[in-house]
């Protein structure tokens, strides 16, 4: 008797299977002249040779839609067994402007006309600083064109990084050790990759070295080759900083910075990297600068009012500080 084994790499066998196995058993209705036996990521057919070379073939299907979509339907079962692919090949005719599909198959794609100028731009230059206030979805759709390119395989990881400057706060003061003391400053990266990648498959890329999250000191002396590496909340870096980053790209590597030049947590003595990169690296070609404003927000509706009254009041400070520089400069 003819036995074949299949894994199940990345996938989480509830939702590949589903609850009581109801998916699982709907794919073994269609070989019933199979012994198809399932235990956790494995799957042991047993038959006909040609029979499971069959099986195999459409199991394949499955598992590729699956992993592009982060779900699998009993419907979706039906029709690739019954060779009805009219549906699906409509399915993705419609994710063109999708990025990628997240949990439970949710489309991500740019919703604003800045975030639509980030994915064309990361088509045609592979150095791009996303530049503007809360809640514009600078460093989400970076990450989600991150995870695009790994699953296109058109990179072997990803890293994300952020500078650890304290809103406020110290880091020392946490309980733990250094990893425990950094995770919940990163946390808002993991938030959006668990919302992009299902958490089994997360967690094997974090325990692969597949995607890394770190903060910026852990950049120095590496050189980032066949990568997607983004570094947010770049406002906080210092000029000696962000010069350290940006010279780590290696080959095949793309880079995406983002920052909010009006959240800058640096001590008084430092100016913002981010600030001084814009006007050090504007005329060198091939690096895109992407502007974000208000209009972008897509966070409650209130955040887009709240930036408008704080660039207005620190638009009104300035003018108040320039004001009296010149009338002491017409006094002398």
């Amino acid at each position: 008797m003819f036995e074949k084994q299949i894994y199940l790499e990345g996938v989480d066998p509830l939702e590949f299977y589903g609850v009581n196995n109801t998916k699982i058993d709907l794919i073994k209705t269609f070989f019933p002249k199979l012994n198809i036996v399932s235990r956790g990521n494995q799957l042991i057919i047993q038959g006909d040779e040609a029979e499971s070379e069959a099986f195999e073939k459409k199991f394949q299907l499955l598992l590729d839609h699956y992993n592009q979509f982060n779900v699998l339907s009993l419907d979706t079962i039906e029709q690739v067994m019954n060779n009805d692919f009219s549906q699906i090949e409509s399915e993705m005719a419609n994710t063109r402007e999708v990025l990628l599909h997240g949990i439970n198959g949710k489309p991500i794609r740019a919703r604003t006309p800045n975030q639509r100028l980030l994915v064309e731009s990361s088509k045609n230059s592979d150095l791009i600083f996303a530049i503007g206030p809360a809640g514009t979805g600078k460093t989400y759709t970076a990450i989600a064109l991150a995870v695009r390119a790994l699953k296109n395989r058109e990179i072997k990881r990803i890293i994300l990084s952020r500078p650890a400057v304290e809103a406020g706060e110290r880091l020392g003061f946490l309980p733990g050790d250094l990893k425990e003391k950094i995770d919940p400053y990163l946390q808002p990266l993991y938030d959006a990759l668990q919302d992009m990648i299902p958490a089994k498959k997360l967690e094997e890329f974090l325990k692969d070295g597949i995607i890394q999250i770190a903060p910026l000191a852990f950049m120095r002396g590496r050189t980032l080759s066949d990568a997607f590496v983004i570094l947010d909340e770049a406002q906080n870096t210092t000029l000696n900083q962000l010069k350290m980053f940006l010279t780590r790209m290696g080959m095949n590597a793309k880079f995406i910075i983002t920052g909010d030049e009006t959240q800058i947590d640096l001590p008084s003595i430092h100016q913002s990297g981010l600030i001084q990169a814009k006007k050090i690296l504007k005329n060198i070609k091939d690096i895109s600068f992407v502007q974000f404003d208000a209009k972008d927000i897509v966070r409650h509706r209130l955040v887009r009012d709240i930036v408008n009254a704080y660039d207005n009041y620190y638009q009104k400070e300035l003018a108040k500080k320039e004001a009296i520089k010149k009338d002491k400069n017409s006094k002398k």
